[in-house]
């Protein structure tokens, strides 16, 4: 094979690795589409005891499964011309810049991006654990996880949640994909920790 060949066909294969799952509201179709993605959240559940549809329901809150999803842009000018971001928040965790120096300084990935989805995963875990030890939140409370997910730690401390009626929406909402994912999950754990050859024939 020539090595503009190569070089294309690497292109290609990226492109399907961060590409969002074509079904995103089903966690057994996406596992069963990136099989990577299950063991990156099996490693998270193993590493920090985060239920997998809940660090599922989370990514997809704060990304939708894009891999360089970005802050929303700041507008000025009478709100038409686009300016900046409204924060250093970036990939799939939407974890800002300092957040993730935190992350990288304690858990010695100097290499992890944001934009892995592996990564990203394992950030979740290490932010839920220390919620755990900072604010005594259990690692299966979807609901007060995902408030000091986007608050920070200081931030539900202090209740900056209870003022913003959308945020506990959104919160409930991440309860609700987590308690659906897990019960996806559930159906198809087995099937998916099968090998490839005996989920064919399966």
């Amino acid at each position: 094979m020539s090595r503009i060949c190569l070089i294309f066909l690497s292109i290609i294969l990226a492109g399907c690795a961060t590409r969002p799952p074509s079904q995103s509201d089903d966690i057994c179709s996406i596992f069963m589409e990136k099989p990577r993605w299950h063991k990156a959240a099996l490693r998270t559940q193993s590493e920090w005891g985060v239920p997998v549809g809940q660090s599922m329901a989370i990514i997809f809150q704060e990304s939708s499964y894009r891999h360089d999803a970005k802050a929303p842009r700041k507008h000025i000018f009478f709100g038409l011309v686009p300016w900046g971001r409204t924060s250093t928040a970036y990939g799939y965790s939407q974890a800002l810049n300092q957040t993730w120096r935190e992350y990288v300084d304690a858990t010695g990935r100097w290499g992890a991006d944001r934009d892995d989805f592996d990564d990203a995963m394992d950030f979740v875990g290490w932010y839920s654990h220390k919620t755990k030890l900072n604010n005594g939140i259990p690692l299966n409370d979807a609901y007060r996880q995902y408030l000091n997910y986007h608050e920070g730690w200081g931030g539900y401390s202090r209740k900056t949640h209870n003022s913003k009626d959308w945020l506990l929406k959104v919160a409930r909402r991440v309860e609700n994909r987590a308690q659906i994912y897990e019960s996806q999950y559930a159906g198809c754990r087995q099937h998916l920790q099968q090998g490839f050859w005996e989920r064919l024939f399966s």
